[in-house]
């Protein structure tokens, strides 16, 4: 099944305590159906010392974010969109906005 979602895309939060937040997906992990984006869903995390390059202490990072919970954010209305897919008179299949019908990422 192709992506709906993938690395470097443009989110908005759905559900959540983010809820209404938006950010830059940073990685997708389709096999557990979740992804880490940019400034959503932090948590700390206590760090164990790892010598002079590695300090200890709490560190604050992302944590993964389910996919049913993120919209794609459309490139012609800067607003969320579903995601549908087209394939082009090449035969290459892409990602198509349904609030626009504007391509995405090609």
């Amino acid at each position: 099944m192709a992506a709906k979602i993938k690395k470097g895309d443009q989110v908005h939060v759905l559900a959540g305590r983010d809820r209404g937040s938006r950010g830059e997906v940073l990685a997708v992990m389709p096999t557990e159906n979740r992804a880490l984006v940019r400034g959503v869903n932090m948590v700390k995390r206590h760090q164990k010392p790892r010598g002079m390059s590695a300090p200890g202490g709490i560190q604050e990072k992302e944590a993964p974010i389910h996919l049913s919970n993120l919209s794609l954010i459309d490139p012609a209305s800067d607003k969320p969109t579903r995601v549908g897919f087209r394939t082009l008179d090449d035969g290459k299949k892409v990602r198509v906005a349904k609030r626009s019908g504007e391509v995405i990422g090609a």
